[in-house]
């Protein structure tokens, strides 16, 4: 989920330790990561190996057909397992709290994204009675866009998840000129999933995993922004339901 350009031979190099260590332990794993698939076929996928997904499509029906395997942890000052999101405006922006966000633009990546999305819709729980709290929305398909938008004025406001943030920091020129002006509760992170397959022993997969990760080399490790593996499992996942349910009310 976080392939930038900037770090995708990280990426690569995490898949071969991946890949390696799935196969030494029966898993089928392919050559190479799929990059041309959309994420909602490759999810759904019945040969689906390995992939990772956002918390809030793992709770809107992705759960019936995939397996969580944990949750990658990463460097971002939050528990193992866990993110949250910075919410950031321009750094001339008059903006001072969360409470003055009201009628002021909004870019968020999609409505189905959890950081992007979700958190802020719980962040502006006690804020919203059915009547919209921004004035304008834009759909910018991308966190680095969505802080694209703000950091030209074409946005006054967004919500990023805390490890996007961090890559911004190293390798988005946007991110200079904006500042964080809130972060949301935390919420279990983007998990790692595969498909359910009655042949497929989930522990073993996350043993593998872990055996990959701890098998990195530095500079991967911290261009990825990697620390650990949680073990995670669905369940884990229900404050996002739940947060969610306690949200109905609020329009964006």
């Amino acid at each position: 989920m976080y392939d930038w350009p900037e770090v995708r031979a990280a990426n690569d190099n995490f898949w071969i330790h991946l890949r390696d260590s799935l196969r030494e332990f029966g898993f089928p794993a392919p050559d190479a990561l799929e990059r041309d698939t959309g994420d909602d076929e490759l999810w759904r996928n019945p040969g689906l190996v390995l992939s990772q997904s956002c918390g809030l499509p793992l709770i809107n029906g992705l759960d019936r057909t995939v397996s969580v395997v944990g949750t990658p942890a990463y460097d971002i000052e939050c528990g193992a397992g866990c993110y949250y999101s910075v919410i950031v405006v321009h750094n001339h922006s008059s903006l001072e709290s969360i409470s003055d966000c009201v009628g002021k633009r909004l870019a968020f990546n999609g409505p189905n994204s959890q950081s992007g999305f979700g958190a802020l819709a719980y962040h502006l729980r006690d804020m919203s009675n059915n009547d919209p709290v921004f004035s304008q929305k834009t759909v910018s398909g991308s966190h680095r866009q969505s802080l694209r938008l703000v950091a030209a004025g074409e946005a006054d406001i967004a919500s990023i998840d805390a490890v996007s943030w961090q890559l911004a920091l190293r390798h988005e020129p946007a991110a200079s000129s904006l500042r964080v002006l809130a972060h949301t509760e935390p919420t279990p992170g983007l998990p790692m999933i595969c498909a359910k397959h009655a042949g497929w022993s989930i522990d073993r997969m996350h043993l593998a995993i872990v055996e990959a990760m701890a098998a990195l080399d530095a500079d991967t490790s911290h261009s990825l922004l990697l620390t650990g593996f949680a073990q995670t499992e669905l369940s884990d996942y229900a404050v996002v339901a739940q947060r969610m349910e306690l949200t109905r009310h609020v329009v964006f």
